[in-house]
């Protein structure tokens, strides 16, 4: 059983893998580091748990859109072609706002 160290957002984790799948691992840190770099540029004060939660979500909602693209293609439908959206950062913040709502309802319940 291999064993990595990936860091997501400042902190370091120590994480087991299969033999052979450590840069693998460390990629896919990678992309969750990612996003909660990105969340962290949008200002306000989170917790390390939230902050992955938000990135989690933002992973989960590109993965939903890549399985309808790929059902559409999958089914001969013409699949939407994507377009560099020039409001994105506006796009996540309104996300990321959703998503913090969501989290204080549940933290509240």
């Amino acid at each position: 059983m291999g064993q990595v160290t990936v860091r997501v957002g400042g902190y370091s984790h120590p994480v087991s893998c299969e033999d052979g799948q450590e840069a693998h691992l460390v990629a896919l840190a990678g992309e969750v580091d990612k996003r909660v770099n990105s969340i962290k540029a949008m200002g306000g004060q989170f917790g390390e748990s939230r902050l992955l939660l938000l990135a989690s979500l933002l992973l989960a909602d590109e993965v939903h859109d890549l399985k309808v693209a790929v059902a559409q293609a999958r089914s001969g439908q013409p699949v939407a072609e994507q377009v560099e959206d020039p409001r994105l950062a506006e796009r996540i913040a309104r996300i990321a706002e959703r998503i913090e709502g969501i989290a204080q309802n549940l933290d509240r319940a």
